[in-house]
């Protein structure tokens, strides 16, 4: 099992910024990726961003976070970081943070992210 705590989350005003943390304990070798999902109120969850512990350090993101969003890890804390800048009101949501352990999925509890404008 991997447990997943998540700190960060909180209202912003559009424009601002925030960073997410995500501490990853227990069973945590052989992680193939670490990243953050986000849900938005009527909405089903997406992709935000990926780093992929087995290629590298390789990143992913999604479209509509490019160039805002850097997602980055620090393997001797376990932990995976969500750098958010020139936040909008689209990026409320709240925001999970996701480990891939071989075929498994982990997830933590989820914090909210509130932009307003």
């Amino acid at each position: 099992q991997v447990q997943l705590v998540e700190s960060g989350g909180g209202l912003v005003q559009a424009g601002g910024s925030l960073r997410l943390s995500c501490a990853a304990s227990g069973s945590i070798s052989s992680i193939n990726a670490m990243g953050w999902y986000r849900r938005a109120p009527g909405k089903q969850r997406e992709l935000v961003a990926t780093i992929y512990i087995t290629r590298g350090g390789s990143t992913n993101y999604a479209d509509s976070v490019k160039g805002r969003f850097t997602i980055s890890r620090d393997n001797a804390k376990n932990t995976v970081y969500l750098q958010m800048n020139s936040l909008k009101p689209e990026d409320t949501a709240v925001y999970y943070c996701n480990v891939l352990r071989g075929y498994v999925n982990y997830w933590g509890q989820g914090t909210q992210v509130t932009v307003s404008s």
